[in-house]
């Protein structure tokens, strides 16, 4: 299934450097996963702490954020 970034999720990536391969992973091979508000909430534990990816999901994946849990 094809994966597509926001603007916004670019921008959060950077300023809290966390590495675009590590969201790919989170969202291919979640931890947890649950839908909450018609929203996808997918986590993953890094050597560096857990990951939260938010998307939609459709006829592919739109990555909305991510953030540190």
């Amino acid at each position: 299934m094809e994966i597509v970034f926001t603007q916004h999720a670019f921008e959060r990536i950077g300023k809290r450097k966390i590495l675009k391969e590590e969201v790919v992973d989170c969202v291919l091979y979640p931890d947890k996963l649950h839908k909450k508000h018609g929203k996808y909430y997918f986590q993953k534990k890094t050597g560096r702490g857990t990951i939260e990816a938010v998307c939609e999901k459709k006829d592919y994946i739109k990555i909305i954020t991510v953030y540190w849990v």
